[in-house]
């Protein structure tokens, strides 16, 4: 053998050895975590409104010493559940992670994929996840103050309705009632369902949605016996008995834009703050048209021959309350007697006049 043979021999040796040793580094990609490159910060148990970089909830704490909110910290004593993580609800879950929300209950059956990349939110990686798993675990990570409770199944089905009501019904941070449910749904049946539950439970929710063309949307205020709820005024598609399923084309989609779900989402959130911590107005409805930046607003009054048999039910007890309250003020604002002196006979009163002399010129 050569003397070039010979060091064309070690140098191949050489480069079996570093191709061996760079292998025992390298991280196959289907066992790459993406979760584990993330760095999260450590809990924090008490709200701070000191002004440093590192304190997360200095700008929130804000509002307080501006005189908007009373008491923000009671944010985290809150609990409110999301029905649907989609293109509203996934960013509706996010807002509320970064307002310092006590517990999100996220329900959502359905799985993240490359056609949701246009909203915002999810990340190519997480296609394949369930919605409410990559969901927890991206607001995990910008908030771990918040608890994350996951439901993966279809509300609309008979078993599954029953758990939906029993979270409802114990969801809190104490084991009581939710504070608030969020429907963030894109069908009717879903939206029903989650009348249906809110209904029975005496449960205060708020209810959202975007136009199939991508332009418009809404969000509802909805108290039982107080407001409308949703089966007060139907919808067209029930308005004219047509079967929700038969409007979907196989192919054909729903147009989608991030930008009208952020401003309904945005508006659905800021409705949420201002009910769970009183301050401002709680809008009753809210519509927006994105052609014209047109915001109509107004209150929808119940219908007292709506076909939920709950809702009539609440109408009843809310009207007794009203009864109830008003008798109570009208017992309290009773004005005491006037007590007339003995040698005033007729009752005369007398009047103070403050006479000013003219003023000469």
């Amino acid at each position: 053998m050569s003397v070039i043979d010979h060091t064309i021999a070690e140098l191949r040796e050489k480069v079996r050895a570093l191709t061996a040793e760079l292998s025992s580094y390298k991280v196959e990609p289907k066992s790459l975590n993406h979760s584990t490159m993330v760095q999260s910060r450590q809990k924090i148990e008490k709200m701070s409104a000191e002004v440093v970089d590192s304190n997360p909830y200095s700008r929130l704490m804000a509002l307080k010493r501006m005189g908007i909110v009373k008491d923000y910290e009671k944010i985290r004593e809150k609990a409110v559940a999301v029905v649907g993580i989609g293109g509203v609800g996934s960013v509706v879950a996010e807002m509320l992670t970064r307002c310092a929300i006590g517990k999100l209950i996220l329900f959502d059956y359905d799985k993240v994929e490359l056609a949701n990349m246009n909203r915002l939110f999810y990340q190519p990686h997480q296609s394949g996840l369930s919605k409410v798993e990559a969901a927890k675990d991206t607001l995990t990570h910008i908030n771990p103050d918040v608890m994350i409770e996951t439901h993966n199944f279809n509300i609309t089905s008979v078993e599954n309705f029953n758990k939906f009501v029993e979270r409802i019904r114990h969801g809190s941070l104490t084991g009581g009632k939710v504070d608030l449910v969020l429907s963030c749904v894109d069908n009717f049946e879903a939206r029903m369902t989650v009348n249906t539950a809110c209904n029975e439970e005496n449960q205060v929710w708020m209810e959202s949605g975007v136009s199939e063309n991508a332009v418009s949307g809404h969000i509802q205020y909805i108290e039982p016996g107080r407001t409308a709820c949703f089966a007060c005024v139907p919808p067209l598609v029930v308005a004219s008995n047509i079967d929700e399923k038969t409007l979907k084309r196989e192919g054909v989609c729903a147009a989608s834009l991030p930008t009208t779900m952020a401003v309904v989402a945005g508006f659905l959130v800021q409705n949420t703050l201002k009910y769970l911590l009183n301050f401002g107005e709680v809008s009753m409805y809210v519509g927006y048209n994105a052609l014209v930046d047109f915001f109509p607003r107004h209150e929808m009054r119940p219908n007292d021959q709506c076909d939920d048999r709950f809702c009539r039910k609440r109408q009843k007890e809310y009207q007794m309350k009203k009864k109830s309250e008003a008798t109570e003020e009208k017992s309290a604002a009773s004005p005491e007697k006037e007590i007339a002196h003995e040698d005033n006979t007729w009752g005369i009163g007398m009047c103070l006049a403050i006479y000013t002399c003219p003023t000469v010129i």
